[in-house]
Protein backbone atom coordinates (compact mmCIF):
# COMPACT_ATOMS: atom_id res chain seq x y z
CA UNK A 1 0.00 0.00 0.00
CA UNK A 2 1.38 3.39 -0.98
CA UNK A 3 1.21 6.00 1.74
CA UNK A 4 0.58 9.53 0.53
CA UNK A 5 0.98 12.61 2.67
CA UNK A 6 0.18 16.13 1.61
CA UNK A 7 1.07 19.35 3.36
CA UNK A 8 -0.76 22.43 2.21
CA UNK A 9 0.21 25.92 3.27
CA UNK A 10 -2.06 28.44 1.59
CA UNK A 11 0.38 31.31 1.87
CA UNK A 12 3.85 31.76 3.19
CA UNK A 13 4.52 35.21 4.62
CA UNK A 14 7.72 37.27 4.50
CA UNK A 15 8.40 37.07 0.78
CA UNK A 16 7.02 39.08 -2.11
CA UNK A 17 4.54 37.46 -4.45
CA UNK A 18 2.41 34.35 -4.82
CA UNK A 19 3.40 30.83 -5.75
CA UNK A 20 3.41 27.25 -4.61
CA UNK A 21 5.91 24.53 -3.90
CA UNK A 22 5.10 20.92 -4.74
CA UNK A 23 7.31 18.18 -3.33
CA UNK A 24 6.86 14.57 -4.34
CA UNK A 25 8.41 12.01 -1.99
CA UNK A 26 8.29 8.38 -3.01
CA UNK A 27 9.87 5.47 -1.17
CA UNK A 28 11.74 7.92 1.09
CA UNK A 29 13.33 9.70 -1.86
CA UNK A 30 12.72 13.12 -3.38
CA UNK A 31 11.25 12.45 -6.81
CA UNK A 32 10.18 15.93 -7.85
CA UNK A 33 10.31 19.54 -6.69
CA UNK A 34 8.38 22.27 -8.49
CA UNK A 35 8.40 25.91 -7.49
CA UNK A 36 5.17 26.95 -9.15
CA UNK A 37 4.54 30.59 -9.96
CA UNK A 38 0.84 30.91 -10.70
CA UNK A 39 0.35 34.65 -10.66
CA UNK A 40 -1.07 36.02 -13.92
CA UNK A 41 1.31 37.97 -16.15
CA UNK A 42 1.50 41.68 -15.36
CA UNK A 43 2.18 42.73 -18.98
CA UNK A 44 4.73 45.47 -18.26
CA UNK A 45 6.64 44.58 -21.40
CA UNK A 46 3.41 44.99 -23.38
CA UNK A 47 2.60 48.28 -21.62
CA UNK A 48 5.93 49.67 -22.77
CA UNK A 49 5.37 48.98 -26.48
CA UNK A 50 4.24 52.10 -28.28
CA UNK A 51 5.39 54.40 -25.46
CA UNK A 52 8.05 57.05 -25.84
CA UNK A 53 11.52 56.10 -24.60
CA UNK A 54 11.36 58.85 -21.97
CA UNK A 55 8.42 57.10 -20.30
CA UNK A 56 10.32 53.90 -19.58
CA UNK A 57 11.81 54.91 -16.17
CA UNK A 58 8.43 55.87 -14.72
CA UNK A 59 6.66 52.78 -16.06
CA UNK A 60 9.32 50.28 -15.03
CA UNK A 61 9.58 51.80 -11.53
CA UNK A 62 6.06 50.49 -10.90
CA UNK A 63 7.17 46.90 -11.36
CA UNK A 64 8.43 46.71 -7.77
CA UNK A 65 7.85 48.86 -4.71
CA UNK A 66 10.98 47.51 -3.00
CA UNK A 67 13.53 47.85 -5.81
CA UNK A 68 12.13 50.40 -8.28
CA UNK A 69 15.55 52.04 -8.72
CA UNK A 70 16.95 48.86 -10.26
CA UNK A 71 14.24 48.85 -12.92
CA UNK A 72 14.67 52.57 -13.59
CA UNK A 73 18.45 52.37 -13.85
CA UNK A 74 18.37 49.37 -16.17
CA UNK A 75 15.84 51.15 -18.35
CA UNK A 76 17.73 54.46 -18.57
CA UNK A 77 21.05 52.76 -19.33
CA UNK A 78 19.42 50.73 -22.10
CA UNK A 79 17.68 53.79 -23.57
CA UNK A 80 20.86 55.84 -23.50
CA UNK A 81 22.72 53.00 -25.18
CA UNK A 82 20.10 52.82 -27.93
CA UNK A 83 20.39 56.59 -28.48
CA UNK A 84 24.19 56.66 -28.39
CA UNK A 85 24.56 58.66 -25.16
CA UNK A 86 26.93 58.01 -22.25
CA UNK A 87 26.22 59.69 -18.90
CA UNK A 88 29.37 60.22 -16.86
CA UNK A 89 30.91 62.47 -14.21
CA UNK A 90 28.78 63.84 -11.33
CA UNK A 91 25.53 62.49 -12.77
CA UNK A 92 26.95 58.99 -12.88
CA UNK A 93 28.08 59.30 -9.26
CA UNK A 94 24.62 60.44 -8.17
CA UNK A 95 23.08 57.44 -9.88
CA UNK A 96 25.34 55.22 -7.79
CA UNK A 97 24.27 57.12 -4.71
CA UNK A 98 20.62 56.47 -5.53
CA UNK A 99 21.37 52.77 -5.99
CA UNK A 100 23.07 52.75 -2.55
CA UNK A 101 19.80 53.91 -1.03
CA UNK A 102 17.86 51.08 -2.63
CA UNK A 103 20.36 48.44 -1.52
CA UNK A 104 20.23 49.69 2.06
CA UNK A 105 16.46 49.81 2.38
CA UNK A 106 15.89 46.53 0.52
CA UNK A 107 18.62 44.54 2.27
CA UNK A 108 17.55 45.79 5.69
CA UNK A 109 13.90 45.02 5.01
CA UNK A 110 14.84 41.47 4.09
CA UNK A 111 17.30 40.96 6.97
CA UNK A 112 15.12 42.26 9.80
CA UNK A 113 11.55 41.83 8.64
CA UNK A 114 11.58 38.79 6.35
CA UNK A 115 14.53 36.52 7.08
CA UNK A 116 15.82 36.94 10.65
CA UNK A 117 12.61 35.58 12.21
CA UNK A 118 13.41 32.20 10.60
CA UNK A 119 16.71 31.92 12.46
CA UNK A 120 15.16 33.01 15.75
CA UNK A 121 12.13 30.73 15.68
CA UNK A 122 9.67 33.58 15.17
CA UNK A 123 6.77 33.68 12.76
CA UNK A 124 6.99 37.42 12.16
CA UNK A 125 8.89 40.56 12.98
CA UNK A 126 6.02 41.43 15.32
CA UNK A 127 7.01 38.49 17.53
CA UNK A 128 10.64 39.57 17.28
CA UNK A 129 9.76 43.14 18.28
CA UNK A 130 7.85 41.93 21.32
CA UNK A 131 10.98 40.26 22.73
CA UNK A 132 13.73 42.42 21.23
CA UNK A 133 12.31 45.86 20.50
CA UNK A 134 15.74 47.48 20.43
CA UNK A 135 16.85 45.18 17.59
CA UNK A 136 13.81 45.98 15.47
CA UNK A 137 14.21 49.70 16.18
CA UNK A 138 17.78 49.45 14.89
CA UNK A 139 16.52 47.84 11.70
CA UNK A 140 13.91 50.56 11.22
CA UNK A 141 16.52 53.28 11.71
CA UNK A 142 18.79 51.66 9.18
CA UNK A 143 16.04 51.18 6.63
CA UNK A 144 15.06 54.81 7.06
CA UNK A 145 18.60 55.85 6.10
CA UNK A 146 18.20 54.06 2.77
CA UNK A 147 14.75 55.53 2.27
CA UNK A 148 16.13 59.04 2.80
CA UNK A 149 18.66 58.61 0.00
CA UNK A 150 15.95 57.42 -2.37
CA UNK A 151 13.57 60.18 -1.30
CA UNK A 152 16.18 62.92 -1.77
CA UNK A 153 17.43 61.83 -5.20
CA UNK A 154 14.35 60.01 -6.41
CA UNK A 155 11.72 62.51 -5.32
CA UNK A 156 9.95 60.05 -3.03
CA UNK A 157 10.71 56.80 -1.22
CA UNK A 158 8.55 54.47 -3.34
CA UNK A 159 8.36 54.52 -7.15
CA UNK A 160 10.77 57.46 -7.56
CA UNK A 161 9.74 60.20 -9.98
CA UNK A 162 12.96 62.26 -10.28
CA UNK A 163 14.86 59.81 -12.52
CA UNK A 164 14.88 60.46 -16.28
CA UNK A 165 16.76 59.28 -19.33
CA UNK A 166 19.95 61.36 -19.27
CA UNK A 167 20.01 62.01 -15.52
CA UNK A 168 17.55 63.63 -13.11
CA UNK A 169 14.85 66.28 -13.24
CA UNK A 170 16.26 68.01 -10.17
CA UNK A 171 19.58 67.89 -8.31
CA UNK A 172 19.44 68.38 -4.51
CA UNK A 173 21.20 71.35 -2.98
CA UNK A 174 24.59 71.09 -1.19
CA UNK A 175 22.77 71.68 2.09
CA UNK A 176 20.47 68.74 1.47
CA UNK A 177 23.45 66.51 0.68
CA UNK A 178 25.24 67.64 3.87
CA UNK A 179 22.22 66.82 6.01
CA UNK A 180 21.97 63.40 4.37
CA UNK A 181 25.67 62.66 5.02
CA UNK A 182 25.25 63.26 8.76
CA UNK A 183 22.35 60.81 8.88
CA UNK A 184 24.34 58.16 7.02
CA UNK A 185 27.29 58.47 9.39
CA UNK A 186 24.95 57.66 12.27
CA UNK A 187 23.53 54.70 10.34
CA UNK A 188 26.96 53.17 9.78
CA UNK A 189 27.19 51.94 13.38
CA UNK A 190 23.79 50.27 13.01
CA UNK A 191 24.98 48.53 9.85
CA UNK A 192 28.10 47.17 11.54
CA UNK A 193 25.97 46.04 14.50
CA UNK A 194 23.71 44.22 12.05
CA UNK A 195 26.63 42.17 10.71
CA UNK A 196 27.69 41.33 14.27
CA UNK A 197 24.12 40.25 15.06
CA UNK A 198 23.41 37.99 12.07
CA UNK A 199 26.81 36.29 12.11
CA UNK A 200 25.71 34.62 15.36
CA UNK A 201 22.75 32.85 13.78
CA UNK A 202 22.88 29.06 13.43
CA UNK A 203 23.31 28.06 9.79
CA UNK A 204 22.73 24.57 8.34
CA UNK A 205 25.77 22.94 6.75
CA UNK A 206 24.66 23.39 3.15
CA UNK A 207 27.39 24.61 0.80
CA UNK A 208 26.61 24.26 -2.90
CA UNK A 209 28.75 24.39 -6.03
CA UNK A 210 27.01 27.27 -7.81
CA UNK A 211 27.95 29.01 -11.00
CA UNK A 212 27.81 32.58 -9.75
CA UNK A 213 26.87 35.32 -12.23
CA UNK A 214 27.03 39.06 -11.61
CA UNK A 215 28.29 42.30 -13.04
CA UNK A 216 31.95 43.10 -12.53
CA UNK A 217 33.62 46.50 -12.85
CA UNK A 218 37.39 47.05 -12.76
CA UNK A 219 37.31 49.70 -10.01
CA UNK A 220 33.88 49.53 -8.34
CA UNK A 221 31.68 47.04 -6.51
CA UNK A 222 28.94 46.77 -9.13
CA UNK A 223 25.70 48.72 -9.06
CA UNK A 224 24.90 50.26 -12.45
CA UNK A 225 27.63 49.16 -14.81
CA UNK A 226 30.06 46.38 -15.62
CA UNK A 227 30.61 43.28 -17.69
CA UNK A 228 28.64 40.12 -17.01
CA UNK A 229 31.00 37.52 -15.53
CA UNK A 230 30.68 34.13 -13.90
CA UNK A 231 32.71 31.93 -11.58
CA UNK A 232 33.24 29.51 -14.49
CA UNK A 233 34.78 31.87 -16.99
CA UNK A 234 31.95 33.83 -18.60
CA UNK A 235 33.00 37.41 -19.39
CA UNK A 236 30.74 39.31 -21.77
CA UNK A 237 29.34 42.75 -22.48
CA UNK A 238 25.73 43.21 -21.33
CA UNK A 239 24.84 43.80 -24.99
CA UNK A 240 25.75 40.16 -25.70
CA UNK A 241 23.46 38.75 -23.02
CA UNK A 242 21.12 36.91 -25.38
CA UNK A 243 24.01 35.13 -27.07
CA UNK A 244 24.74 33.31 -23.82
CA UNK A 245 21.49 33.24 -21.83
CA UNK A 246 18.06 31.90 -22.75
CA UNK A 247 14.60 31.96 -21.21
CA UNK A 248 12.39 28.91 -21.38
CA UNK A 249 8.87 28.13 -20.31
CA UNK A 250 8.20 25.34 -17.83
CA UNK A 251 4.67 23.98 -17.49
CA UNK A 252 4.40 24.55 -13.74
CA UNK A 253 5.24 28.27 -13.76
CA UNK A 254 3.97 31.44 -15.37
CA UNK A 255 7.47 32.86 -14.79
CA UNK A 256 10.11 31.91 -17.34
CA UNK A 257 13.23 30.05 -16.24
CA UNK A 258 16.60 31.43 -17.31
CA UNK A 259 19.62 29.33 -18.08
CA UNK A 260 23.11 29.67 -19.45
CA UNK A 261 23.03 28.07 -22.89
CA UNK A 262 26.35 26.32 -22.26
CA UNK A 263 25.76 24.98 -18.76
CA UNK A 264 22.22 25.38 -17.41
CA UNK A 265 21.04 27.11 -14.26
CA UNK A 266 23.11 29.60 -12.31
CA UNK A 267 22.88 31.89 -9.29
CA UNK A 268 22.63 35.68 -9.11
CA UNK A 269 22.41 37.88 -6.04
CA UNK A 270 24.50 38.84 -3.01
CA UNK A 271 26.51 35.60 -2.85
CA UNK A 272 27.43 35.95 -6.53
CA UNK A 273 28.38 39.63 -6.27
CA UNK A 274 30.40 38.98 -3.13
CA UNK A 275 32.33 36.05 -4.62
CA UNK A 276 33.09 37.81 -7.89
CA UNK A 277 33.86 41.29 -6.50
CA UNK A 278 35.23 40.71 -2.99
CA UNK A 279 38.33 42.86 -3.49
CA UNK A 280 36.19 45.85 -4.45
CA UNK A 281 34.25 46.00 -1.19
CA UNK A 282 34.90 49.10 0.90
CA UNK A 283 37.62 48.38 3.50
CA UNK A 284 35.18 48.62 6.41
CA UNK A 285 32.77 46.21 4.69
CA UNK A 286 35.59 43.77 3.90
CA UNK A 287 36.70 43.87 7.53
CA UNK A 288 33.12 43.24 8.65
CA UNK A 289 33.02 40.17 6.40
CA UNK A 290 36.25 38.87 7.89
CA UNK A 291 34.99 39.50 11.43
CA UNK A 292 31.84 37.54 10.54
CA UNK A 293 33.96 34.55 9.51
CA UNK A 294 33.20 34.78 5.80
CA UNK A 295 35.91 33.79 3.38
CA UNK A 296 36.37 35.38 -0.01
CA UNK A 297 33.62 33.10 -1.33
CA UNK A 298 30.44 32.06 0.50
CA UNK A 299 28.56 29.08 -0.96
CA UNK A 300 25.99 28.53 1.80
CA UNK A 301 22.70 30.20 0.75
CA UNK A 302 21.59 30.39 4.39
CA UNK A 303 24.50 32.74 5.04
CA UNK A 304 23.21 35.14 2.40
CA UNK A 305 21.75 37.11 5.30
CA UNK A 306 25.30 37.83 6.48
CA UNK A 307 26.44 38.82 2.99
CA UNK A 308 23.46 41.17 2.68
CA UNK A 309 24.48 42.79 5.94
CA UNK A 310 28.05 43.21 4.62
CA UNK A 311 26.69 44.76 1.41
CA UNK A 312 24.64 47.16 3.53
CA UNK A 313 27.86 48.35 5.20
CA UNK A 314 29.40 48.75 1.75
CA UNK A 315 26.43 50.72 0.42
CA UNK A 316 26.67 53.15 3.35
CA UNK A 317 30.42 53.54 2.87
CA UNK A 318 29.98 54.11 -0.86
CA UNK A 319 27.20 56.63 -0.28
CA UNK A 320 29.37 58.59 2.15
CA UNK A 321 32.32 58.46 -0.25
CA UNK A 322 30.17 59.87 -3.05
CA UNK A 323 28.78 62.62 -0.82
CA UNK A 324 32.24 63.63 0.39
CA UNK A 325 33.44 64.06 -3.22
CA UNK A 326 30.17 65.24 -4.69
CA UNK A 327 30.32 67.82 -7.45
CA UNK A 328 27.16 69.57 -8.50
CA UNK A 329 26.57 68.95 -12.21
CA UNK A 330 26.07 71.98 -14.42
CA UNK A 331 22.74 70.56 -15.58
CA UNK A 332 20.58 67.87 -13.98
CA UNK A 333 20.56 65.83 -17.19
CA UNK A 334 22.25 65.22 -20.51
CA UNK A 335 20.08 65.82 -23.56
CA UNK A 336 19.12 62.54 -25.24
CA UNK A 337 17.65 62.67 -28.73
CA UNK A 338 15.63 59.72 -30.01
CA UNK A 339 16.78 57.51 -32.82
CA UNK A 340 16.11 54.02 -34.07
CA UNK A 341 18.22 51.48 -32.25
CA UNK A 342 18.54 48.61 -29.82
CA UNK A 343 19.56 49.10 -26.21
CA UNK A 344 20.60 46.43 -23.71
CA UNK A 345 21.73 47.02 -20.15
CA UNK A 346 22.20 45.16 -16.88
CA UNK A 347 22.37 46.50 -13.33
CA UNK A 348 22.56 44.83 -9.93
CA UNK A 349 19.23 44.87 -8.11
CA UNK A 350 19.49 43.93 -4.42
CA UNK A 351 18.38 40.40 -5.35
CA UNK A 352 20.74 40.07 -8.30
CA UNK A 353 21.42 41.02 -11.88
CA UNK A 354 18.53 42.57 -13.81
CA UNK A 355 18.66 42.77 -17.62
CA UNK A 356 16.61 44.99 -19.96
CA UNK A 357 16.38 44.93 -23.76
CA UNK A 358 14.55 47.57 -25.84
CA UNK A 359 14.13 48.39 -29.49
CA UNK A 360 13.20 51.92 -30.60
CA UNK A 361 11.92 53.35 -33.87
CA UNK A 362 13.08 56.65 -35.39
CA UNK A 363 10.74 58.68 -33.15
CA UNK A 364 11.97 56.94 -30.01
CA UNK A 365 8.87 54.82 -29.57
CA UNK A 366 9.44 51.46 -27.93
CA UNK A 367 8.69 48.63 -30.34
CA UNK A 368 10.05 45.79 -28.20
CA UNK A 369 10.79 45.33 -24.50
CA UNK A 370 12.17 42.40 -22.55
CA UNK A 371 12.83 42.53 -18.80
CA UNK A 372 14.59 39.63 -17.06
CA UNK A 373 14.45 39.98 -13.25
CA UNK A 374 16.71 38.22 -10.75
CA UNK A 375 14.10 35.83 -9.35
CA UNK A 376 13.34 34.24 -12.71
CA UNK A 377 17.08 33.71 -13.19
CA UNK A 378 17.29 32.03 -9.79
CA UNK A 379 14.13 29.96 -9.97
CA UNK A 380 15.72 26.77 -11.34
CA UNK A 381 18.55 27.06 -8.80
CA UNK A 382 16.01 27.40 -5.97
CA UNK A 383 14.42 24.14 -7.10
CA UNK A 384 17.82 22.43 -7.29
CA UNK A 385 18.70 23.69 -3.81
CA UNK A 386 15.44 22.33 -2.41
CA UNK A 387 16.06 18.89 -3.89
CA UNK A 388 19.43 18.67 -2.18
CA UNK A 389 18.21 20.28 1.04
CA UNK A 390 15.18 18.04 1.49
CA UNK A 391 16.87 14.70 0.79
CA UNK A 392 18.63 14.29 4.17
CA UNK A 393 15.64 15.73 6.05
CA UNK A 394 12.88 13.37 4.94
CA UNK A 395 12.65 11.98 8.46
CA UNK A 396 11.40 15.31 9.80
CA UNK A 397 7.72 15.77 10.64
CA UNK A 398 5.84 17.63 7.93
CA UNK A 399 5.54 20.87 9.87
CA UNK A 400 9.30 21.05 10.47
CA UNK A 401 10.07 20.12 6.87
CA UNK A 402 7.69 22.81 5.67
CA UNK A 403 9.30 25.46 7.89
CA UNK A 404 12.79 24.61 6.70
CA UNK A 405 11.76 24.57 3.03
CA UNK A 406 10.17 27.98 3.45
CA UNK A 407 13.38 29.28 4.98
CA UNK A 408 15.42 27.82 2.13
CA UNK A 409 13.27 29.72 -0.37
CA UNK A 410 13.55 32.92 1.68
CA UNK A 411 17.35 32.71 1.41
CA UNK A 412 16.88 34.13 -2.07
CA UNK A 413 14.66 37.04 -1.00
CA UNK A 414 12.45 36.12 -3.96
CA UNK A 415 10.40 38.92 -5.49
CA UNK A 416 7.67 37.42 -7.63
CA UNK A 417 5.46 40.49 -7.50
CA UNK A 418 4.76 43.33 -5.10
CA UNK A 419 2.46 41.15 -2.99
CA UNK A 420 3.28 40.10 0.56
CA UNK A 421 2.70 36.37 0.32
CA UNK A 422 4.28 33.68 -1.73
CA UNK A 423 4.22 30.00 -1.04
CA UNK A 424 1.56 27.34 -0.99
CA UNK A 425 3.36 24.14 -0.13
CA UNK A 426 2.21 20.66 -1.11
CA UNK A 427 4.24 17.65 -0.03
CA UNK A 428 3.12 14.34 -1.46
CA UNK A 429 4.57 11.19 0.04
CA UNK A 430 4.13 7.85 -1.69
Amino acid sequence: MVEQRTIKVDYMARVEGEGALDILIEDQAVKDVKLRIFEPPRFFEAFLRGRGFMEAPDITARICGICPVAYQMSAVHAMEGACGVKVDGPLRALRRLLYCGEWIESHVLHIYMLHAPDFLGKHSVVELAAQHPEIVRRGLRLKKAGNEIVALLGGREIHPINVRVGGFYRIPTPGEFATLAEKLKAARDDALATVAWVKGFEFPDFEQDYEFVSLSHPTEYPFNEGRIVSSRGLNIDARDYHDHFAEEHVPHSTALHCRLKARGHYKVGPLARYALNYDLLAPRARQAAQDAGLGRVCRNPFQSIVVRAVETVHALEEALRILERAERPEKPFVEVRPRAGRGLAATEAPRGMLHHTYELDEQGRITFAQIIPPTSQNQATIEADLRRFIAPRLHLPDDQLRWQCEQAVRNYDPCISCSTHFLKLNVERR
